[in-house]
């Protein structure tokens, strides 16, 4: 019998894994007490991800050959074949994509399949399946599930109607809720959470620590591993490389370890397939001056009379979550212009309704000519591009190869990477699709087998790297890009953020990026409108300090403290 009390909850050895002759996970150990909190970090296609799986016995492991190295749990040896299996264990996992049904309430999607039912006669006699559901109790256990959290998020509110935010928080109650659970996978929880929502949920994972539950927590902002977690992993190149007490580490030290060398940043420049265009002088058109300067001063001496790239006025956008009530603004060309605010304020709302994803109305015009809203095929013939914050719901084609997904739109709008007669007989140009593809693997670093590897096998990050590709293919005008980082690690975040500055630098390209990241808009745009309730709160220079933004974005409470003390 195994000392319940020195015997870990669960027990690594020698983990495995690889797919299609590529190497993803060697020889894996290290194990987990109850209790405790697990930082596992690294870039992306560390193998962070597909260590999950295997633990938690998804179907993609043992379709394609299962795993190398043996599981313990509670000193016995364990397979999970299915992700039932491991939430028989007590296991429960919170994936990088939700996995929630949009129709159905917070209350139904927390306790799906777990219903609180009725007793009655019948149902004693006919089995359960004539039970009526007990909701009065499923709305009390899914309110319960919630709070342990710390949000106030309505039990009866429809998943399609919620913020991204609120989705994250209801994937996470619905394990919560499951009364075996011993071990908790979070696969990037606070990616699609503000920094606020972020805080909220790491005070919640810590209470649920100290009740017994451990935790296994993936992020790339390491901040927040450095703060929750008691040890940290760090995976590269499929190993581990370190398994150190987070006391013991900096976080400057945990992305040296992530990334095996001391700059993280690239010393040569990101090299993207050329797009000629006019070259655009930002500062002369808009004025911007370099930090320190009086920026509003010289932005009224250079303010030329010119038609702005993109001009909106008193557009509403009905996006779920998301609602834009009365939004105006300009954007210039040649610049980068961001869009921040708290979570379920709008800022997605804005660039999914310009694209004609969500009913929408008022004005938008590009180059002083008006946009058709609510028709996404006129934005694309506007020589607009769209990378969404949905990259696998709405960016991807998860089961096609990378050549299909990067040229696609490129094909369908504007007839490239085709050969034939128009309108008679074409066929796609299969080696001109595979050499422009090689061009994006090659300069965004995507960790791929090649061109015809599927999107849907790639890591988040490497997929939010194939949507950029997808989008850089259209030569836009205007590139409108969401959540730019989301979930990708601290050096391909930087690759990232570099690439578009550089293309912005090379095309002149007008890039308009929406974040809930603050301090990366500041990094990389040179002005940032804040959206609060709806509305445009106000529109900085980048170079103003950050306790202005966050003025702007916690306008709408302070009004209501300073009326409640007139």
């Amino acid at each position: 019998m195994p000392d319940s009390i020195n015997t870990p909850l669960l027990r690594l050895e020698n983990i495995g894994k690889e797919y299609y002759g590529n190497r993803v996970l060697s020889e894996i150990s290290f194990e987990i007490n109850s209790g405790e909190i697990i930082g596992l970090v690294g870039e992306n296609g560390a193998g962070k991800s597909t260590l999950l799986n295997i633990l938690f016995g998804m179907p993609v492991i043992n379709s394609t050959g299962g795993h190398e190295g043996n599981l313990y749990l509670d000193g016995k040896k364990v397979n999970f074949n299915s992700p039932n299996q491991a939430l028989a264990a007590g296991i429960g996992m919170v994936h990088q994509e939700f996995s929630l049904i949009p129709g159905f309430t917070a209350t139904e999607n927390i306790l799906l399949n777990r219903e609180v039912l009725n007793g009655s006669l019948m149902s004693y006699v006919f089995s359960d399946r004539v039970s009526t559901l007990d909701r009065d109790a499923m709305r009390q256990r899914a309110s319960a599930a919630i709070s342990t959290l710390g949000v106030h998020i309505s039990p009866d509110m429809l998943i399609n109607e919620m913020p991204v935010g609120y989705k994250q928080f209801i994937e996470i109650a619905r394990e919560i809720d499951r009364k075996n659970t011993r071990l908790l996978f979070l696969d990037e929880p606070t990616a699609v959470l503000t920094e606020q929502e972020a805080e909220i949920l790491l005070i919640a994972l810590k209470k649920l620590a100290k009740s017994g539950i451990a935790i296994v927590f993936i992020s790339h902002r390491l901040s927040e591993v450095k703060e929750l977690c008691d040890r940290i992993l760090v995976l590269r190149d499929g190993k581990l490389i370190t398994d150190e007490s987070a006391e013991n580490l900096t976080t400057r030290q945990i992305a040296t370890l992530m990334v095996g060398r001391e700059s993280l940043r690239k010393e040569e420049p990101v090299e993207i397939p050329e797009n000629p265009v006019e070259e655009v002088n930002v500062d002369e058109t808009l004025g911007v001056a370099p930090a320190g300067d009086d920026v509003e001063t010289k932005m009224l001496k250079k303010k030329k009379k010119k038609k702005p790239a993109l001009r909106v006025e008193h557009l509403w956008v009905d996006m779920p979550g998301e609602t834009v009530r009365d939004v105006s603004f300009e954007v210039q060309k040649g610049e980068i212009f961001g869009i921040g605010g708290l979570a379920g304020h709008g800022k997605l709302g804005i660039p999914n309704g310009i694209m004609g994803l969500y009913p929408a109305g008022g004005k938008v015009k590009l180059f002083g000519k008006k946009l058709a809203l609510n028709k996404p095929r006129a934005a694309l013939n506007r020589k607009m591009a769209f990378v969404s914050e949905d990259r696998r719901g709405v960016g991807l084609l998860l089961d096609e190869p990378l050549d299909w997904n990067i040229t696609f739109t490129a094909m369908q709008t504007q007839g490239r990477f085709l050969f034939g007669i128009p309108f008679i007989f074409q066929m796609r140009n299969e080696l001109a699709m595979a050499n422009e593809t090689k061009k994006f693997i090659e300069a965004l670093e995507i960790k791929c087998t090649g061109p015809k590897q599927k999107a849907g096998e790639l890591s988040g990050g490497n997929q939010q790297k194939v949507c950029l590709a997808k989008a850089f293919v259209l030569r836009p005008d205007i590139l409108l890009i969401c959540e730019p980082t989301r979930g990708i690690d601290i050096g391909a975040k930087t690759l990232v953020l570099d690439t578009l500055k550089q293309y912005n630098k090379e095309n002149g390209t007008t890039i308009i990026v929406t974040s809930s990241e603050l301090e990366e808009l500041r990094s990389v745009c040179d002005r940032v409108a804040i959206v609060d309730e709806g509305k445009i709160a106000g529109i900085l220079p980048a170079s103003r300090p950050a306790e202005e933004f966050g003025m702007l974005m916690m306008g709408e409470k302070m009004r209501a403290a300073s009326a409640a003390t007139e």
